[in-house]
């Protein structure tokens, strides 16, 4: 059985390595307005999730577990040779970052991440994903990509996004596996939440929350007062806040990640 990794860039820059996970049907590009600000302070390793993009999407659904998405994290940053190293996620990826932080908290120095409903998804959010999940995942796997157009988190349907990033984002999104995104539906996105566990958090956690994305308002206030460590930033952004409003974003990243890596 042949062996997949999924596909990461890494980047120069000063500091520590700063894993980022980009969110479902996003890629590379999402980070495209923060990469010259970060490079300030860290050394971004830009990952792709399966099916996404540059990452192949093998047919094991083991692959797709967000477990196995922590320990191919915590693979990497022995590879690199890091003995701690930063994370961000967003979205999807925020979810999976932030089960390699509670996971794994001796090896975070600090970490990002952004709105995720999946990754703070309470009984009745799981229930109805994982609905509508397996049902995207059976239109995906009968029509292929004409079905993950059509799903809502798309990016052909943004319409916050500035021009070069928009386009960015659709290039890449010629490049999805149809396979790879509708087993990410099946067996990554049902299994992310970390609800239950945020209370256990030990590292320095910096939520950068897009204000707009008011479906996301009742889980701030949860992970407000659940976890521990955790410092918010508001934005006039949207579930894109990394994008939307990248100059505030780039702001609150860099101010916490000096504070802490000079600790």
């Amino acid at each position: 059985m042949p062996t997949y990794e999924p596909h990461y860039d890494v980047h120069d820059g000063t500091g520590p390595y700063l894993l980022m996970v980009h969110g479902f049907l996003s890629s590379r590009a999402q980070w495209q307005p923060n990469l010259d600000a970060l490079r300030q302070v860290a050394r971004p390793v830009v990952l792709e999730l399966w099916g996404h993009a540059r990452s192949p999407g093998p047919d094991d659904p083991a692959y797709y577990h967000p477990d196995a998405y922590v320990a191919f994290f915590e693979a990497l940053r022995q590879r690199l040779g890091a003995e701690q190293w930063l994370v961000c996620g967003q979205s999807l990826g925020a979810a999976l970052t932030l089960r390699y932080a509670l996971t794994h908290p001796t090896r975070v120095i600090a970490h990002i991440f952004t709105n995720s409903s999946a990754g703070l998804a309470d009984a009745e959010w799981i229930h109805t994903r994982r609905q509508s999940a397996r049902e995207q995942a059976e239109a995906i796997e009968r029509e292929g990509l004409a079905a993950v157009e059509r799903i809502p988190v798309h990016p052909q349907h943004a319409k916050r996004l500035p021009a070069a990033v928009h386009q960015a984002l659709l290039e890449d999104t010629a490049l999805h596996t149809p396979l790879g995104i509708a087993r990410t539906l099946r067996y990554t996105t049902p299994e992310s939440p970390v609800r239950d566990r945020v209370g256990e958090n030990q590292v320095p956690t910096l939520l950068v929350c897009g204000e707009r994305e008011r479906r996301f308002t009742t889980k701030r206030e949860f992970v407000e007062s659940a976890m521990p460590h955790l410092k918010v930033v508001g934005t006039p952004g949207g579930h894109a806040v990394n994008i939307e409003t990248a100059d505030e974003f780039n702001t609150a990243v860099v101010d916490f990640i000096r504070q802490h890596v000079s600790e």
